[in-house]
């Protein structure tokens, strides 16, 4: 099994199979400095309790959303800037998604992993960008993808020159406006070699389900969170 070494500072930790368990988390898009580092000290509090090893994550541009009207993030520039600022007070990781192959230099030169948005994970483009920053990467599983066709996605990301790779489930669509988890994608991602994630928060999302935006299940969140680590993210 592959694995994932992060460092910041004195803070080192490795993501894979024989390693301890790493949460990752933070607001879905940045909304301010003074808001991620309200949300980071937070985390860090109780990831501190536990002896939980973290990473944070906050996009700096929600391409994805229902609406023009909702909020998007501070975008690129911005963005990394308090990015970068929670990385230096907390000594963590941090990671942001991009959707744009332009933003992928400026987004490795901030960020200790890239993530994939699930919408893109077989955007050849935005593969290859992510490859060349010479940075982790985190591949989400598209909610139209089966488990067994991502090997086909990490394929593009090896041929492209990077090895360091985590695939995350985050449900897959389930007729209109609903996801649902099927928990084998975990052990069928986790054949290609790589560590797996479980994103619980997006796994109860439902995708358009209040008209012009998203709503959600959050009262399901830790029962499949406790779930996927049964299983063994």
């Amino acid at each position: 099994m592959n694995t994932i070494n992060l460092k910041v500072k004195n803070n080192e930790f490795t993501i894979g199979a024989e390693s301890n368990l790493v949460f990752i988390g933070g607001p879905c898009a940045i909304e301010s400095l003074d808001h991620s580092l309200f949300m980071a000290e937070a985390i860090n509090k109780i990831c501190e309790k536990l002896s939980l090893k973290w990473v944070f994550k906050a996009c700096y541009d929600k391409d994805c959303r229902s609406s023009p009207d909702s909020f998007h993030g501070l975008g690129i520039l911005e963005g990394l800037e308090v990015l970068s600022k929670v990385r230096n007070e907390f000594e963590t990781p941090v990671t942001s998604d991009f959707s744009d192959p332009s933003w992928a230099k400026a987004t490795g030169e901030v960020c200790d992993i890239i993530q994939i948005p699930a919408y893109l994970c077989r955007q050849t483009s935005i593969l290859r960008a992510a490859a060349q920053t010479k940075k982790p990467i985190n591949l989400k599983k598209g909610q139209f993808m089966s488990p067994w066709n991502m090997k086909n996605s990490v394929k593009k990301i090896e041929y492209y020159g990077c090895n360091e790779i985590i695939l995350t489930d985050r449900g897959t669509f389930f007729g209109y406006n609903m996801l649902v988890n099927d928990f084998r994608s975990l052990p069928i991602m986790k054949e290609t070699g790589y560590p797996v994630c479980f994103d619980a928060t997006h796994s109860v999302q439902q995708p358009g389900g209040m008209g012009e935006k998203s709503g959600g299940q959050r009262e399901f969140v830790p029962y499949l969170a406790r779930a996927a680590i049964a299983v063994g993210v």
